[in-house]
This record gives structure tokens, C-alpha cells and sequence, in this order.
């Protein structure tokens, strides 16, 4: 699933529509914080299905900028003039009021993802690098170009970060990418790898499916 910002009413009816199973397994490609308008919530709603199902939370440029800003609050204003300040908000309007169980979670987000066909990763990966010595610079900062090269593994990358415009994933050379703009008025879009199914609900409460990658 690409990247939730703070978008509750999108991500619950996504999960409501692909009815997840104890047996399924979701990976969640970070920026699940900041920008739209209840991170609180979408926190609350991923620490519940973290119990109810697999579940792996990759690490995202937001969730890092959000442990920086508790860490070191000299940091924070970086933090809430890309998209912390609605963040901050849903949980008060105070650091202090994150709950540690909120913190914890989002600090055990793993760096990247990786099955036997695909790499899961935020943003992007730097060329002819090995994914464990890839940098966070590249996996959560890096916005894609479109002409990057399919990986070096022959394995295809899932990733967000780089918002694709009208709400429609792109797919192109070995990379697929997933931000659809949920917190802009567009699509929060979830994956299914095996079967390349997409399903998509907005904050406005619209859904949508029947689409496959091997369709756009």
C-alpha cells in the first residue's frame, strides 16, 4: 500500500474492501504520517491490524522526520513545514502527547521490504548498490526520474514517495510506483503482488477497482 498521510477515511475503506486475513501478509511503504488530516488515527488503525494480521511497516522520509523532530525538538521546524503541523495537530497540538506506543511503532519500520520477486522500498535505490548499504538518503528521500534502470536483481521495485499524478500508479521499466496523492484529493492505492490487482478509496469516501499493473 502506497502512502497513507494521515488519510483514516481512505485507508480504513481500502481495508474494509480487501477483507485481510490472519493468513495474509500487508506491507505499508511508509508515509503513513503527516500532510492529510488524522495521523493519529491511521496510527491507532495500523497498530490494530498489526495485531490481526503479517504486517511490515517500511520506513518512510515522514516517520523519520517525525522521530527526529521527538528526538531533537530544534529539528521540528523542518518537520512541520513538510507536513508535521497536521500531524502535530491530531495529536494535540503537543510532541509530548504522542503516545510511546505511537513512537515505538513507527520506529521499527524496516528499511525496505523484499520477497522473491520484488523489493519493497519509500522512495528510491541508488544504482549498483547492494540493498543493505543502501543509504536512507536514497531509500526515503530520492524522488524517482523515470529513467531509472530495472534492478540489478532482475526483481521488480514496489515503491512511493514520488506522487503520480490523477491518482493512477505507473508502471515503467522493472518500477512501480504507488503514491497516488490520497492527502492531495487523489487515490491511497493498495497492491496485490501475486495478481497485480489494484483497489483504491479516497478520503472522500470513493472506491474503486477491477484495474491490474499489466492494464496501465
Amino acid at each position: 500500500m502506497g502512502d497513507v498521510h494521515g488519510c483514516d477515511v481512505a485507508l480504513d475503506l481500502l481495508l474494509d474492501r480487501i477483507e485481510l486475513t490472519s493468513d495474509d501478509r500487508i506491507v505499508l511503504l511508509g508515509d503513513v504520517v503527516d500532510r492529510g488530516p488524522h495521523s493519529r488515527q491511521v496510527v491507532e488503525m495500523l497498530l490494530d491490524l498489526s495485531q490481526s494480521c503479517r504486517f511490515n511497516l517500511v520506513m518512510g522520509n515522514h516517520e523519520e522526520m517525525l522521530l527526529d523532530a521527538v528526538r531533537d525538538p530544534r529539528l521540528a521546524g523542518f518537520w512541520l513545514e513538510c507536513g508535521g503541523a497536521a500531524a502535530l495537530e491530531s495529536y494535540g497540538g503537543r510532541l509530548g502527547n504522542i503516545p510511546d506506543a505511537h513512537l515505538d511503532f513507527l520506529a521499527s519500520a524496516s528499511p525496505y521490504g523484499e520477497t522473491e520477486t520484488d523489493v519493497l522500498v519509500h522512495a528510491n535505490l541508488e544504482p549498483d548498490v547492494p540493498l543493505d548499504l543502501q543509504t536512507s538518503d536514497w531509500l526515503r528521500w530520492q524522488k524517482l526520474t523515470g529513467r531509472e534502470q530495472p534492478h540489478s536483481s532482475g526483481k521488480r521495485v514496489i515503491c512511493g514517495h514520488t506522487e503520480m499524478p490523477g491518482g493512477v500508479p505507473r508502471v515503467v521499466d522493472g518500477w512501480v510506483m504507488l503514491d497516488t496523492a490520497a492527502y492531495r484529493g487523489g487515490f491511497l492505492t493498495a497492491l496485490e503482488l501475486a495478481s497485480g490487482e489494484l483497489w483504491q478509496a479516497s478520503q472522500r469516501g470513493e472506491f474503486r477497482a477491477g484495474v491490474r499493473l499489466d492494464e496501465l
